[in-house]
């Protein structure tokens, strides 16, 4: 049964090496190359956004000869700002590592 109070995020979302057409939602240079979980995890809750589902031995739908993983957030605002809200944060973050 649906569940209109949450929203799944993939990690897949924000996969630097998939294409749009294979499920990434962000553009090149607002994602990172393969995203773990706990990395999506802390974005998350950097971005104010609390994780109260996650799981890391699922298969994005698009690629299912891959394990991928998700995160589920209740339903605060458009999935398509969570994103990049996450996505903003990943992306500082992944460069704060590199430094």
């Amino acid at each position: 049964m649906k569940d209109y109070e949450h929203v799944v995020i993939w990690l897949d979302y924000f996969n630097k090496t998939i294409t749009k057409k294979m499920g990434r939602k962000v553009s090149r240079e607002k994602s990172i190359f393969d995203p773990s979980l706990s990395e999506l995890i802390v974005a998350a809750k950097a971005s104010g956004l609390e994780p109260t589902e996650t799981n890391d031995q699922v298969r994005f739908p698009r690629r299912p000869y891959v394990r991928s993983g998700y995160i589920t957030l209740a339903k605060t605002k458009p999935k398509s700002k969570m994103i990049s809200a996450i996505s903003e944060k990943l992306v500082s973050k992944r460069a704060k590592q590199s430094k």
